[in-house]
């Protein structure tokens, strides 16, 4: 059985699982190994069957619990080199059998599970978002961007399921309680996408036949999840969609797993 679900999705943190019942995968792993073992097992998967973490850039709510998960669970971990670079002081101590080092725009395989990762526009080393191939489905997780990249939509357009970003409501950020410097890197172009940017992925998606999508990596501050739904929503429907018909369209919860596919 195929499994996409998000266990954490916020700038607190973000983890999302991926498996074919054969391969199990995690990209990204921005929580504590208690949170992360629980979620897993509330899922029927073992931390030991974890068979690899992809990481898409350094930021802690991305890579807070891959150093530990890995050494505990001997989880090899994938990270393109400018990324390693900028976390390895981060993780502890990690076998080398375990660094596992990839390039972007270059496919690779983690058993019964293809992968393919893509440059995104944020304020990282080297950030990345994933594609992944399983059976006959694709499966993108395109997160941290700080505007809408042609290359990044190319890359991801045709899955079957999109966890894609939806980070801010413009209005709720530049009204909000964030300093000024926090708001310019937020809304810059390497910052996160609002949802209005979001939405016009979400029509591309949409078109390109894409089957669910499931909107992820809100701020607590600066969304709410109806807001971030109802943004995407429209655009969608304005482009003649038609929510659970022609596409699916979901929240992620920002604590609790969630959007199980």
């Amino acid at each position: 059985m195929i499994k996409f679900c998000s266990l954490v999705s916020s700038s607190r943190g973000n983890a999302t699982l991926v498996s074919d019942g054969k391969t199990n995968i995690l990209i990204d792993c921005g929580m504590s190994m208690r949170k992360t073992t629980e979620a897993l097992g509330r899922l029927g998967i073992d931390a030991h069957d974890i068979d690899a973490i992809l990481v898409t850039h350094e930021h802690s709510d991305h890579i807070s619990g891959i150093g530990i998960m890995s050494r505990n669970f001997d989880i090899p971990i994938y990270a393109n080199e400018a990324t390693w670079a900028a976390m390895e002081g981060s993780l502890g101590k990690i076998l080398p059998e375990n660094i596992k080092c990839i390039n972007p725009y270059q496919s690779f395989e983690i058993k019964s599970i293809g992968a393919f990762s893509f440059d995104t526009p944020h304020d990282a080393a080297l950030s990345v978002g994933y594609r992944l191939d399983i059976e006959n489905l694709k499966v993108s997780v395109a997160t941290d961007m700080g505007h809408v990249e042609e290359s990044v939509v190319n890359s991801i357009k045709g899955s079957d399921i999109v966890l894609l970003e939806a980070n801010h409501d413009v209005q709720m950020l530049k009204n909000g309680r964030y300093p000024e410097t926090l708001k310019k890197r937020i809304l810059g172009d390497f910052g996160h996408l609002s949802n209005e940017m979001s939405s016009k992925i979400a029509v591309e998606l949409l078109k390109s036949g894409t089957r669910a999508i499931l909107l992820g990596h809100l701020s607590e501050e600066n969304n709410r999840p109806d807001v971030a739904y109802d943004v995407v929503k429209t655009a969608i429907c304005d482009a003649g969609g038609r929510i659970d018909k022609d596409i699916r369209l979901a929240v992620a919860n920002r604590y609790e797993i969630s959007g199980m596919f």
